[in-house]
Formats: structure tokens, C-alpha cells, sequence
């Protein structure tokens, strides 16, 4: 046998498949070796029927199957200890939920090399999930006194489920993208393109509120006031009015941005909005002025929320940024947390012991849990595509709505109390 060729082939013989450190080798036999300190190969392996077709056999006798493969079949031969091993450490490295449990046609079980559980951590649990919406929920609302829960969807539709049951009660075609859905009070309001519905659950009226141009990607209300950011950048700002025909008045359309606004927010007595144009403008809730602009981010700020005396932001440039008043009045950053990816939506509630916690939806279809303020990470939450928003419900619960449809309900674990002697 020609000796470099006799070199090469050992070398082979000793190196890890990266294929199967990712967990997606599907050759049966492989070249490679397949355990993460590969074995001297075997004196006597050229002999091996493999080796006629210039392949050399697994080195271990635990056969990978291909990912979705109905037929594959795990071979357990004495060595599965060395393959769980691996996986166990490939998951706490690497924390992504697999695709294929996911739709429920994994064929690994417990030696996949990702995780089989819609979340990591501790102190909340899953409750239900609810796949009726077929694209983005892009709102979830709980209106004070129903027993009813509201979600949005690009589908077209606002469907309408039984707290109770966990059923949907019933759909509501709007032959419209639904952009955006909040609630306030006994008002329900959707947006849509073009416009904003407001529909009250308690008379069971419905009015439509014109003005807008292009899709109702953000609402919010404070003082009274409900604000709705459009495509062109504009926010239109209606008050209550005491008109037969409709008890909405259009009184401001504040302008600014450049491109869509997609978060707004009130707190501290302003209404901060964040755009694709890459700023967050803070408006004056009295005089519905413009007080300032912030320039931080340098991509689409794509989330805003108040927590405490703070304004936190996120946005597609990967980062998180933590503002505070300096002096007079002027904002500025005194944090920045940078995540691995594009962060798509931020919200923030308190634990089952009352302690804040920041959720961060990112661009890899997982949310990450901080306490505050110390940016700890708490755990984790998965979803099928990114989770487009968050809501707090009663009792502990709290669901996301992520890109594919699916509404997950969560709620928060009850710590136990220790006894005094």
C-alpha cells in the first residue's frame, strides 16, 4: 500500500466529523470519526467491507440518522454513554430548541442534540398553546373585566378565545392585514391599513378612525389620548369626544420620522416613539411637541418600554440601551447590553416574588429573560419563529405571539414558602 496514502487515510481516520458535532451527518458509514476524542483506528480495520467502497466505518456503533427520517432507527450497541455525553454537552453550549420536535417527527428523542422543551430555566411553566393564527400575531389584548382574550394576526383575522376553556370563541374577518391590536378599558382597537377600529365589547359598537397612510404598526394610550404610529411616520393622537356619531376626535398628527413608526410608548408624563429611521422622539403628552430626538441606535428601533425612572430600547443593531435623565431633562444612555442577534421586541413584568424581569425577543426564535438591573439571565423561551410580542395576563399568566401563528400561554411558578420554627 503507497505510504502517504496510507497517512492520509489514518488522519481522516482521526478527525471529528464536524457534520455530526452539528448534528447533521447523515452518512452511513462516515469517514470521520463520530466521538468528540476520536479512537486510534483499529489494526485490523482495513478489512472492513466499508473500506471497499473508500469509506471508513464509524468509530462509534451508535449511527446518526438523518433528521426526519421516519424509518431511522437508533442502534444501541454498548457505546450510547460516549454519544450522550457529547449531546449533554452540545446542548448547554449551544441552547436551541429542535425544529423537528417542534413538528413532532424528531427521531432522536433523548440523544438529539437539542433541546425538547419550548423553554429553559426555572420558576414558570407552559400552559397551553394555541396554533389557529396561519401568520405574525402582531397583538394580544385582555380587556379589564372580560373573560375573554383578543389576538391580531397578518392573517386578517382577530380571534376571540375563551379564558375558560382555552377554545376560540370566534373569528372575526377583517379581510385586512391586522397590524396592530391593544385594548383599553372596554375599547378594543385594531390596526389595519389605512385606518384603526374601535370596537366597544360593552355596547358593541364599532367605529372606524381614518387618517392614517399605510399599515397601523404601533398604538398606545395615555392621557386619554390614543396614539397610532403609521407608515409614513406619522402619529395620529384622538381624543375622547362627546359626539353622537363618533366619540373619537382626531386632535394632532405629530410628524418627525422619516420612515414607519413601529413602537410607542407612554411614561414619565411624554410619549417616546421608535421608527425605522433609526430614532426615538419624545413628545411632550400636554403640548404633543417634539422635546428631543435620540440618536443611539444605528439600525430600525424596532421596541421601547418604561420601567421605573428608565426608557429602554432595542433595536436591530443587536443592542439593548438603558436611557436615564441627566440634567434638564435631557436623556442619555448610561447602559448598552449587546445580544447575538437583532432584538425584535422587548416587555417587562414582575415574577412570582415581584422582581422585574426584561424579556428579549431576538432574531433566533428565542426570547432571553434578565432581572433588572443587573442583566442576569433568568432563562430562556422558544418558539417556532421569532416571537413578535409579549402581554400580561391575570393570575401569573403571561403568553407571545410569535411569526408562524402559534399563541403560547405561560404562567409564572408559585415559590414555596418555608415554614418558621
Amino acid at each position: 500500500m503507497d505510504t502517504k496514502f496510507a497517512r492520509r487515510t489514518e488522519r481522516i481516520g482521526r478527525t471529528t466529523c464536524s457534520y455530526w458535532i452539528a448534528g447533521k451527518c447523515n452518512r452511513n458509514p462516515c469517514r470521520f470519526v463520530h466521538i468528540e476524542t476520536p479512537s486510534p483506528p483499529a489494526a485490523c480495520g482495513y478489512g472492513n467491507t466499508a473500506y471497499s467502497y473508500g469509506k471508513k466505518p464509524h468509530s462509534s456503533s451508535l449511527n446518526t440518522p438523518k433528521y426526519g427520517s421516519k424509518k431511522a432507527l437508533l442502534r444501541d450497541n454498548g457505546d450510547r454513554g460516549d454519544a450522550t455525553r457529547v449531546a449533554k454537552a452540545f446542548k448547554k453550549s449551544s441552547p436551541r430548541i429542535c425544529k423537528y420536535w417542534i413538528n413532532n417527527n424528531c427521531v432522536h428523542g433523548e440523544q438529539c442534540l437539542y433541546l425538547h422543551s419550548w423553554f429553559r430555566g426555572d420558576g414558570f411553566s407552559t400552559v397551553t398553546k394555541l396554533q389557529e393564527h396561519k401568520k405574525v400575531i402582531t397583538g394580544i389584548a385582555l380587556p379589564v373585566g372580560s373573560d375573554k382574550l383578543y389576538s391580531g394576526s397578518t392573517d386578517g383575522t382577530v380571534r376571540i378565545w375563551d379564558c375558560h376553556t382555552g377554545q376560540c370563541a370566534k373569528v372575526i374577518n377583517l379581510g385586512a392585514e391586522v397590524t396592530s391590536l391593544i385594548s383599553e378599558g372596554s375599547w378594543i382597537f385594531v390596526g389595519l391599513q389605512n385606518a384603526v377600529k374601535a370596537w366597544n365589547i360593552q355596547t358593541m359598537s364599532e367605529f372606524t378612525l381614518d387618517g392614517p397612510k399605510g399599515r397601523v404598526r404601533a398604538m398606545t394610550v395615555g392621557n386619554n389620548t390614543l396614539f397610532a404610529g403609521a407608515e409614513d411616520g406619522v402619529i395620529f393622537a384622538w381624543r375622547g369626544s362627546s359626539k353622537a356619531d363618533s366619540p373619537f376626535e382626531l386632535v394632532a398628527s405629530l410628524t418627525g420620522h422619516t420612515k414607519p413608526v413601529v413602537c410607542l410608548v407612554v411614561g414619565c408624563k411624554m410619549l417616546y416613539s421608535g421608527s425605522m429611521d433609526q430614532s426615538i422622539k419624545v413628545w411632550d403628552m400636554d403640548t404633543l411637541q417634539c422635546t428631543m430626538t435620540l440618536n443611539d441606535h444605528t439600525d430600525a428601533v424596532t421596541s421601547l418600554i418604561c420601567w421605573d425612572q428608565y426608557l429602554l430600547s432595542s433595536s436591530s443593531d443587536r443592542t439593548i440601551k438603558v436611557w436615564a435623565c441627566i440634567e434638564a431633562g435631557s436623556l442619555e444612555v448610561i447602559y448598552t447590553h449587546t445580544e447575538e442577534n437583532g432584538v425584535v421586541s422587548l416587555f417587562g413584568m414582575p415574577d412570582a416574588e415581584g422582581k422585574p424581569i426584561l424579556f428579549s425577543s431576538c432574531r433566533d426564535n428565542s426570547v432571553h429573560m434578565y432581572e433588572l438591573p443587573s442583566f442576569s439571565e433568568r432563562g430562556r423561551l422558544f418558539a417556532k419563529k421569532d416571537v413578535a410580542l409579549i402581554e400580561l395576563g391575570p393570575g401569573g399568566l403571561f403568553f407571545t405571539g410569535d411569526e408562524s401563528g402559534l399563541l403560547m400561554v405561560w404562567k409564572w411558578l408559585e415559590v414555596p414558602k418555608v415554614a418558621s420554627s
